[in-house]
């Protein structure tokens, strides 16, 4: 999956619209012409989510095009359109949007009225690899003002907002017509005519930051390698600002003589006040300034597993994330894993050596992870016990860690390889301690059993 022609001028800087560990991910949208009276058409449009690990969330997606002529929508079902615009020409029955570049977006699960099969799923759109079930939606739209069916012409300037920005959507192309099964299978149906428009996904495009970091830890250490330093951004706050500010760097050579970097932010906003407007951008204040963290830490090294313990913790006030997922790459994936406390499955990868592990909650216990509040963190937790790949298995720096963790389908800043914690007998400026002797004994005795 490239990206499109028009982007290719930016290619150097999106070379994340490849995505080894799910090459052919993208969001399709259909339109399907299912009737045909004059001056009209009679439209089902299906946005269909083909991505492996990234779900579109609260609150949803919306769905924008430009009409070629003067076409309206006369009514629809299923969804609505979130401006009717200027109808005055209309002087006997109003139609439901006369918006030149209209905005769609769904109707919510509850809705008794004005439903339409496939629909109301109030915007959210899980991945493929999750439930295949839910990740599509559909509704349908009666389009009038046309100048008869021989001039019928099909929109152009698809975008996508699933629910930010990040997506670029193709030009709207004729395709084979749709067909579909009735009757049990007995009987194939066509649709007139069938339009399509691919979107694709950028995460240099949704994020000027990341939104994510790793952190690490072992048994055999007790030196937690944390989130690198302003993974996500640093920011500072005066005394009376709301919330802490983005992209301020603080030269620490101006504080400690060291090399130029960032520092941390300083927030001093009245808590309660701040809480109260539940910002969805007001973060929890911390070295990396992340609304998001996974730790990874291994737990026990036994002869043919390696049993692991991973944690995401939400540092938002103001947002919960539902049906979250997190993405692992790591070479023990190549062989069974057990997971306690999550759903889990290995996706294929493509010119990649090493496997990758989706995990998500469990439905109704801990699919959602919740904001922050004054006394904790949102966290969700699991064990994973890994069975080694005896071929590729080293006790090299790194053993045991992964290489790439992705939240919501967004890479996680993770610690430099040098950062990475390691074992008793590597090498090091210092002398090995009492501690680390007796660490790695416990290794060498777990190694044997």
């Amino acid at each position: 999956m490239a990206c499109f022609e028009r982007e290719a001028a930016l290619w150097p800087m999106r070379l994340d619209c490849y995505d080894p560990l799910d090459p052919n991910g993208n969001i399709t949208v259909t339109f399907d012409i299912l009737q045909w009276p004059d001056d009209g058409y009679v439209a089902r449009v299906t946005i269909q989510n083909y991505y492996l690990y990234r779900h579109v969330d609260k609150p949803g997606w919306k769905l924008g095009w430009t009409w070629a002529r003067n076409e309206v929508i006369l009514s629809m079902s299923g969804g609505v359109a979130t401006q009717q615009g200027n109808c005055s020409s209309f002087k006997v029955q109003k139609p439901h949007s006369c918006e030149k570049n209209p905005i769609i977006i769904d109707l919510p699960e509850s809705m008794q009225q004005n439903r339409s099969e496939d629909c109301c799923r109030d915007g959210l759109l899980s991945a493929w690899s999750i439930n295949p079930y839910k990740s599509f939606s559909s509704f349908e739209v009666t389009v009038g003002n046309v100048g008869g069916t021989s001039s019928v012409s099909k929109p152009s300037n698809l975008t996508l907002r699933a629910p930010g920005p990040g997506y670029t959507c193709g030009p709207i192309v004729d395709t084979d017509p749709t067909v579909s099964s009735v009757i049990g299978g007995r009987r194939e149906e066509q649709v007139y005519r069938t339009w399509k428009s691919t979107c694709t996904y950028s995460s240099y495009v949704a994020n000027k930051t990341p939104v994510c970091c790793a952190s690490l830890s072992t048994f055999y250490t007790p030196t937690i390698t944390s989130c690198p330093r302003c993974s996500c951004g640093c920011r500072l706050a005066g005394s009376n600002a709301t919330s802490c500010i983005r992209f301020v760097m603080i030269s620490l050579s101006l504080i400690t003589g060291h090399e130029a970097g960032c520092i941390a932010c300083l927030c001093m906003w009245n808590r309660e006040d701040s809480l109260s407007q539940s910002d969805p951008d007001l973060v929890y204040c911390t070295d990396h300034m992340c609304p998001l963290s996974v730790h990874w830490h291994v737990k026990n090294n036994y002869k043919t597993h390696w049993r692991v313990k991973l944690t995401i913790s939400n540092y938002n006030y103001g947002k919960n994330y539902t049906d979250w997922n997190v993405l692992v790459q790591h070479p023990a994936f190549s062989q069974p894993a057990i997971t306690y406390s999550f759903n889990s499955t290995v996706l294929p990868t493509a010119g990649t050596s090493d496997d990758a592990a989706l995990f998500w909650g469990l439905e109704y216990y801990n699919d959602a992870l919740l904001q922050a509040d004054e006394k904790q963190l949102g966290s969700v937790t699991t064990e994973i016990l890994m069975r080694k790949d005896e071929d590729s298995f080293t006790l090299s720096n790194g053993w045991g860690l992964p290489r790439r963790i992705y939240v919501n389908g967004e890479n996680c800043e993770m610690p430099l390889p040098d950062d990475y914690p390691k074992l008793p007998n590597g090498s090091s400026s210092k002398e090995p301690s009492s501690h680390h002797v007796l660490l790695f004994l416990v290794h060498l005795t777990f190694m044997t059993l």
